[in-house]
């Protein structure tokens, strides 16, 4: 199988795992109020790159690689001091699904980045103007 699919499917599969992480963390495993936590709602801005990530948008996976990082920093905060052993339990797990999407992101891009880059030295090349 293509590396190119390999992490394009993880990049996907772990988004959608986080969404539906965040959701039942807050709703159903452990709650900061009985019967839920409107904290739920998280998740939503998790919902706008899904489009983009399926249809393999470079442009989603750059700017969401970037905003997953703040999802890293709430499940660090909350491993860190939540109170209940279930909540720390799900925030690490928050972590690993953060650090596999962003791993995947990345792995996906690199390729386009570097033959972007060598496209661009081309270019620049062509237009006799200095660089590097």
């Amino acid at each position: 199988m293509d590396t190119a699919k390999v992490f394009h499917a993880g990049a996907i599969a772990s988004l959608i795992w986080l969404i539906g992480w965040l959701v039942a963390w807050e709703v159903f495993v452990a709650p900061l109020h009985p019967g839920g936590s409107l904290l739920a709602l998280k998740a939503l801005p998790l919902l706008l790159p899904l489009r983009g990530v399926i249809k393999r948008d470079l442009y989603t996976l750059q700017w969401s690689s970037m905003v997953i990082l703040i999802y890293f920093a709430e499940g660090v905060v909350r491993a860190w001091a939540d109170t209940t052993e279930a909540s720390r339990f799900m925030a690490m797990g928050e972590i690993a699904l953060v650090v596999v999407y962003y791993a995947c992101a990345l792995l996906f891009l690199h390729p386009y980045k570097k033959e972007a880059k060598r496209l661009a030295k081309e270019l620049l090349d062509k237009v006799k103007v200095p660089h590097d």
